[in-house]
């Protein structure tokens, strides 16, 4: 199989990415050496942005809160067969890993009006083999989303994109299974940010 060349990036893309996770300030060790680990996998080059970068390349994913936080909301993902944040590749029209974040949000949940915190929550380095059939690296970051407030106060009705099996909301102490240990400890995370910051 032919390995499709990279795209070209908006201007300031690669630059934006490092400078986000430059300034971030890790909560623990272990994202204090992730984060490292990420520095140098993009200071090595832009490849490192793209889905054509076998060796691994950088996602961007929003854990989704509703407006009063008592609900995060979960796309079924096929290939992975789990339920998960929204997320996925850069694509050259993002300015930013937080935009890029929110992008995928809005393609595979239909919701408008959400905004992304532009301080990345966690990082999360995992196998997987992208839609090309090729096995790489994902190295995720991950935002917090915020949905839009809704006139009734309830989460605003999401759409499942054909990118995923469900999408749905669920309550932040009874989280869907299957999903992988690390999603409480995203929410976990993501509850703990400030609502304003």
């Amino acid at each position: 199989m032919t390995t499709p060349a990279a795209p070209v990036p908006t201007p300031g893309l690669h630059a934006a990415a490092v400078e986000e996770l430059a300034s971030w300030e890790p909560p623990t060790h272990d994202q204090a050496s992730l984060r490292q680990a990420y520095l140098a996998f993009l200071l090595a080059g832009p490849d490192g942005l793209w889905r054509a970068n076998a060796p691994g390349h950088l996602t961007a994913s929003g854990l989704v809160l509703d407006a009063t936080r008592r609900f995060v909301l979960l796309v079924l993902h096929p290939r992975a067969g789990r339920w998960l944040p929204p997320g996925g590749h850069l694509e050259p029209g993002d300015d930013s890993l937080a935009a890029a974040a929110l992008r995928e949000v809005t393609e595979e949940t239909g919701l408008v009006g959400a905004c992304v915190d532009a301080t990345p929550l966690l990082l999360d380095a995992h196998p997987f083999t992208c839609a090309l059939g090729i096995p790489t690296r994902h190295l995720d970051v991950g935002y917090v989303v915020r949905a839009a407030e809704t006139p009734d106060g309830l989460p605003p009705t999401p759409v499942c994109s054909d990118e995923s099996l469900d999408v749905r909301w669920w309550p932040v102490d009874a989280l869907p299974e299957p999903t992988t240990p690390r999603l409480a400890v995203e929410v976990a995370a993501a509850l703990a940010v400030p609502a304003g910051r």
